[in-house]
C-alpha cells in the first residue's frame, strides 16, 4: 500500500465519505440534475462513476463517446461532489464477444459464457485485456486532471475463473515461475499418488471438469493462480492510471468471499475498500459484520478504509429479501466507521428501473425523495457530518484473528475429515466474544507481525506455512496469549499433512500431543469442566494427551472417556496457550475466550454495558449501538466524567438510555456545572429522524 496514498486525500476537506454508485447511463439527461441537487441534500460527498458503462462509453470497437460523462462529471464537479471514477471492465460489451469469442469466459465443464449477463470476460484474452486497457488509457487521457476526479476505481468485485486453453496457458506459465520444473511441481503436488506424475508442464490442465476428486495441492495452487490473474487486470490498469496523475487507485473486494486472496493485493492499492451486505433479519449479522470489517482494515494493515457498497433497504439476490429498517441503515454505517471505515457508500444512488437488479433498492427508492428511505438517507448524512473527528483514526487493536485464503480454499476441499468444520463458522465463533465485549480486533494473515498483539487466536489454520507457524508458537514465548482452534497446523502450503504428533508446529508450546482426528455422530459428544460446567461438544473431537499443559475440559465419551478436551498451559515466560479441540456451545466458547482475553491484560470498554448493546471505539469516541428490540440503558465509568453525544448532542453523565435499534456516538465534553434537577439524560432517537 502507498504510504502517500490513502482516504485522507479525499477526507481531509470532507469528513466522513457518504454517498454510492451513481449509473447516469441509465437515466435521461433531465433526470441528472435533480440526482446532483437531491445529492447535495443529502450530504453524499462521494459518487461511484462508470462501472458498468463500457457498452456506451465505446458503443462500436474504437468509437468512444465521452460526451455524456463529460456533463455528469462537470455537474458532479460543480456541486462539489468527489467522484470515484471506474474502469468498466467488469462487464465488456456484446460486440467484443461477437467479434472475439475466445474473450469470454469457459467453465470447468467447457461451456463458454454468453453475453447478457455481467463478469463473462476471459483474463487471459488479448482480445479483452487490450480493449480493457484502450478504454482504461482513454478515461485516464481526458479526466486524469478533472475537478470531481478523486479516487479512481478499477474493475468490480475481483474472483471470476476460467478454464479455458488461454487461461491454461498462463496456468502453466505460473507453475514455472512458482516452481522452476516439472520435478518440484511432482513433489509438491505427491503426484505419485493415483499415477498423477507429469513428465512435462504441458500435460498440466486446469482443474477441469473429472470423473472424481481433484489433487487438493493443484485446487488450491489454482486458486492462487486465479487470484493472482486477477491481481495482474487490476495492476496493468491501475498502472496506466498512475501514469497520468497522482489520484489514488483502488477495487472493491467482497469481505470474506473465496475468489481472491486479499492480503497478497494489499501493497497494490492506494484505498481498501469492500461491499458488504449483512442480513437484516439474520440477528448474527453484526456480528458478521463486525468481523468483515476488521478483516477489510487488517488488509489495509490498519488504515482507514472504505465500505463501497451495502444496501439501503432490500437487496435483489436473496430468495426472500426483507428490508433494513432506516435504524438498522444507520447502524451499519456507524459499525463500519468505529471499525475503521472513513467513508460509507451504497448501491446504489437511484434505483434501477430496468434490468436484473431493478428490484435491489437505493438511497432514492423508485418511489422518490418523499419518502421514509429517503428522509433516513438525508439524516444519515447529517449523522454522518457530525463524525467528522474520527476521520484519519487508527482502530487501537490488541487482539488479532489470524486468517489465511489458502487455508479456506483447502478447507472447501472435498474428502476432509468433516465438511461441517467450517473456516468461517469458526472465525465468526471466536470473534464473537471479543466484539461483544467490545475488544477491538484486527483479522491478519499468518504472514502478518504479531508482536504487537497481546492476544493472538487462530481459530482454523489447517494450512500454514512453517515460517508462520513459528511465529505463531513464538506469542506465548514473549509473553502473549495465544488460542488455537482444532484442526489447525496439519498442512503445509502444498496440503501436505504433517506427519507425526498434531498439531505439529504447536505440540510443544501447546503442551499436547494429538493422535486423532475424530468427528462426532449428530448427538455430540459429553465433556466435564469444573470450570465451565458440563456441556455437550458438536461436531468435531480429537484424541489428545495433555504433557505439560493443565486439562480444563475432558471428554466423557465410552471412546474418548477422560481425554482432554480444552488445555492451557503457561509458558516460563508467563505468556499462556490455549487449545480447544473441538466445538462447544457459544456461550462456553465466549467464556474460554474471555479467559484467554482476561489473561492478555484485554477489557472491554464498557464493562457495564448489556450484552445485546455493540460497543466499540475509535479515535477517543465510543460507538455504542443498542441492537435490541427495546430501550437499553449504558452505565457509562463515573471516572470518564461528562461526555457528549455526537448524534443527537446530547450531554450525558452517568448512563445513556437508547431507544430500541438506536444509536450514540460519545465523546468528551468540557464538564458543565451540575444541575441536581437532570442526573440522567436520555438521548433521543437517532433511527428515525424526520426532516
Amino acid at each position: 500500500m502507498s504510504p502517500t496514498h490513502g482516504l485522507h486525500t479525499l477526507t481531509q476537506a470532507r469528513g466522513v465519505l457518504y454517498g454510492g454508485d451513481y449509473n447516469p447511463e441509465q437515466w435521461p439527461r433531465e433526470v441528472w440534475r435533480e440526482d446532483v441537487a437531491l445529492m447535495r441534500e443529502a450530504g453524499v460527498n462521494l459518487v461511484t462513476v462508470g462501472v458498468f458503462s463500457w457498452s456506451v462509453l465505446e458503443p462500436e470497437p474504437g468509437v468512444l463517446d465521452f460526451g455524456w460523462l463529460d456533463e455528469v462529471l462537470g455537474l458532479l464537479a460543480d456541486a462539489d461532489i468527489a467522484v470515484d471514477l471506474a474502469t468498466p471492465s467488469a462487464s465488456a460489451p456484446p460486440w467484443l464477444a461477437r467479434l472475439h469469442p475466445e474473450s469470454s469466459s469457459v467453465d470447468a465443464r467447457g461451456v463458454r459464457m454468453a453475453v447478457g449477463s455481467r463478469n463473462h470476460f476471459c483474463p487471459s484474452a488479448p482480445a479483452y485485456r487490450d480493449a480493457a486497457l484502450r478504454v482504461a488509457r482513454a478515461l485516464a487521457h481526458r479526466y486524469a486532471g478533472h475537478p470531481a476526479l478523486a479516487l479512481w476505481h478499477v474493475g468490480n468485485e475481483y474472483g471470476q475463473e476460467c478454464f479455458c486453453d488461454l487461461c491454461a496457458d498462463r496456468w502453466r506459465a505460473w507453475l514455472a515461475a512458482r516452481y522452476g520444473d516439472v520435478a518440484r511441481l511432482n513433489d509438491a503436488w505427491g503426484t505419485a499418488f493415483w499415477s498423477q506424475r507429469y513428465g512435462t508442464l504441458e500435460e498440466v490442465v486446469p482443474p477441469r471438469a473429472a470423473p472424481y476428486l481433484h489433487n487438493p495441492a493443484q485446487a488450491v495452487d489454482w486458486r492462487r493462480f486465479t487470484s493472482d490473474q486477477m491481481r495482474a487486470l487490476y495492476r496493468e490498469q491501475a498502472a496506466v492510471l498512475r501514469a497520468a496523475g497522482d489520484v489514488p487507485v483502488t477495487t472493491n473486494f467482497m469481505g470474506f468471499f473465496g475468489g481472491v486472496d486479499q492480503h497478497t493485493w494489499t501493497d497494490d492499492l492506494d484505498v481498501v475498500a469492500d461491499d458488504h451486505y449483512g442480513d437484516p433479519q439474520d440477528p448474527t449479522s453484526p456480528a458478521r459484520s463486525a468481523l468483515t470489517h476488521d478483516l477489510t482494515r487488517g488488509v489495509g494493515r490498519g488504515a482507514p478504509w472504505l465500505l463501497m457498497e451495502q444496501a439501503a433497504g432490500a437487496v435483489n439476490w436473496r430468495p426472500h429479501n426483507v428490508p433494513k429498517t432506516p435504524a438498522q441503515m444507520l447502524q451499519d454505517s456507524l459499525r463500519a466507521v468505529a471499525h475503521g471505515a472513513d467513508g460509507v457508500c451504497y448501491f446504489q444512488w437511484r434505483a434501477s428501473a430496468a434490468g436484473a437488479e431493478s428490484f435491489h433498492s437505493a438511497l432514492l427508492p423508485h418511489a422518490g425523495p418523499d419518502t421514509v428511505l429517503h428522509r433516513a438517507v438525508r439524516a444519515q448524512g447529517r449523522a454522518l457530518a457530525a463524525l467528522r473527528p474520527v476521520v484519519g483514526a487508527r482502530v487501537p487493536a490488541r487482539a488479532a484473528l489470524v486468517h489465511d485464503w489458502p487455508a479456506l480454499w483447502a478447507s472447501e476441499l472435498p474428502a476432509r475429515p468433516s465438511d461441517r468444520l467450517r473456516v468461517l463458522d469458526q472465525l465468526e465463533a471466536y470473534h464473537r466474544p471479543l466484539w461483544r465485549a467490545g475488544i477491538a480486533t484486527d483479522v491478519v494473515p499468518s504472514t502478518a507481525p504479531l508482536d504487537g498483539y497481546d492476544l493472538v487466536v487462530v481459530p482454523a489454520l489447517p494450512l500454514v506455512s512453517d515460517a508462520a507457524a513459528a511465529a505463531i508458537a513464538a506469542v506465548p514465548q514473549r509473553g502473549g496469549v495465544l488460542v488455537v482452534g482444532p484442526f489447525s497446523g496439519v498442512q503445509d502450503p502444498t496440503t501436505r499433512v504433517r506427519t507425526g504428533a498434531f498439531p505439529a508446529p504447536w505440540t510443544g508450546v501447546l503442551g499436547l500431543a494429538g493422535e486423532e482426528w475424530r468427528p462426532l455422530p449428530d448427538a455430540g459428544v459429553p465433556v466435564r469442566s469444573e470450570r465451565y460446567g458440563d456441556f455437550v461438544a458438536s461436531t468435531w473431537s480429537e484424541r489428545l494427551r495433555a504433557d505439560d499443559a493443565d486439562v480444563l475440559a475432558t471428554y466423557a465419551g465410552a471412546d474418548l472417556e477422560g481425554a482432554p478436551a480444552v488445555l492451557r498451559r503457561a509458558d516460563p515466560s508467563g505468556g499462556q496457550a490455549w487449545y480447544v479441540s473441538t466445538l462447544p456451545p457459544q456461550d462456553v466458547l465466549d467464556r474460554v475466550v474471555r479467559d484467554a482475553a482476561d489473561a492478555a491484560g484485554l477489557r472491554p470498554p464498557l464493562p457495564g454495558a448489556p450484552d445485546d448493546v455493540e460497543v466499540a471505539v475509535r479515535g477517543g469516541l465510543v460507538f455504542v449501538l443498542n441492537l435490541a428490540g427495546e430501550p437499553r440503558v449504558v452505565t457509562l465509568p463515573r471516572s470518564d466524567g461528562p461526555v457528549r453525544d455526537l448524534l443527537g448532542g446530547a450531554v450525558v453523565d452517568g448512563r445513556v438510555t437508547l431507544p430500541a435499534g438506536g444509536a450514540a456516538v460519545l465523546e468528551h465534553a468540557p464538564a458543565a456545572p451540575p444541575d441536581p434537577a437532570h442526573d440522567d439524560v436520555v438521548v433521543e432517537p437517532t433511527d428515525h429522524p424526520e426532516d
